[in-house]
C-alpha cells in the first residue's frame, strides 16, 4: 500500500467513525478525542485532513449524507424515465418507491435519519448545505414536474405546501420504521412497502386535488 493510499484510508476511516458518533450523539456531545480513538488515528491526522471538528462535521455531510441523498434522487429519475406516462400518480408513486424501497441499506438509512433529525433540532451550517445542494434543487424539479401535469392551475404557494406535505409523508414512512412497525405490527417487507406506497399515493393525490370522484 502506498503512502497516498494509507493517507486516504485514514481520512475515510475518520469520516466513517465521525459519522457514526455524530449520528448517535450529535455534534456538541462528540469530542475529537473520541473520534480519534474510534478511528485508531492521532490528532495530527484529523488536523491534517480537516483542520477542526467543525470542518470534519461538514465533510461528513458533503461526502456521506449528500451522496446518499443523491442516490435516492437518481433512483427516482431512473425509474421515472422508464415510465411511458408522467402523470401525477406516476410521479408521486415513483418518488414514494425511491424512498421506501430505495437504494439505501438499513445502516445508511439509520445514519441518514439520525444526522438529519439532529440538524432539524439544532440547525447548523450543515443544514444550509443540505438545503442548498440537495433539497431545494430536487424540490424545484419535482414542483416543475407536477406543475406540468396537474389538471388545473395551482397557486405557487399551494403547490409548495402540498409538495412539502407529500415529502413529509414519504420521509416519515421511510425513516420512522421502528415506530410504524410497533404501531401497525407490520415489518417492512415487500408486501407492507407496497401497502405504504399505495397509501401515500392516495393521501398525496387527495392533497393535490387530483383524485377522481370514483376513487374517493
Amino acid at each position: 500500500m502506498t503512502k497516498n493510499e494509507t493517507t486516504e484510508n485514514t481520512r475515510e476511516r475518520i469520516l466513517d467513525e465521525a459519522e457514526i458518533l455524530f449520528a448517535r450523539r450529535g455534534y456538541q456531545a462528540v469530542s475529537i478525542r473520541e473520534i480519534i480513538q474510534a478511528a485508531h488515528c492521532n490528532l495530527a491526522a484529523v488536523n491534517y485532513h480537516f483542520g477542526q471538528k467543525k470542518n470534519l462535521y461538514l465533510e461528513v455531510f458533503r461526502s456521506r449524507l449528500i451522496p446518499r441523498a443523491k442516490r435516492v434522487q437518481a433512483a427516482f429519475w431512473e425509474s421515472l424515465h422508464k415510465e411511458t406516462s408522467h402523470s401525477v400518480d406516476t410521479i408521486v408513486r415513483t418518488l414514494t418507491e425511491a424512498f421506501i424501497h430505495g437504494p439505501l441499506t438499513e445502516e445508511e438509512r439509520y445514519l441518514h435519519n439520525q444526522l438529519m433529525a439532529r440538524e432539524q433540532a439544532e440547525p447548523s451550517e450543515a443544514l444550509e448545505l443540505i438545503i442548498r445542494e440537495v433539497m431545494q434543487p430536487f424540490f424545484t424539479e419535482i414542483a416543475h414536474l407536477l406543475h406540468q401535469v396537474l389538471p388545473e392551475k395551482v397557486e405557487k404557494d399551494t403547490l409548495r405546501l402540498s409538495l412539502l406535505s407529500m415529502f413529509s409523508q414519504i420521509l416519515y414512512f421511510s425513516f420512522a420504521r421502528a415506530a410504524v412497525t410497533r404501531i401497525t405490527g407490520r415489518e417492512y417487507d415487500d408486501d407492507f412497502k407496497a401497502i405504504l406506497a399505495d397509501h401515500i399515493v392516495r393521501f398525496c393525490l387527495h392533497g393535490l386535488g387530483t383524485v377522481r370522484r370514483e376513487d374517493k
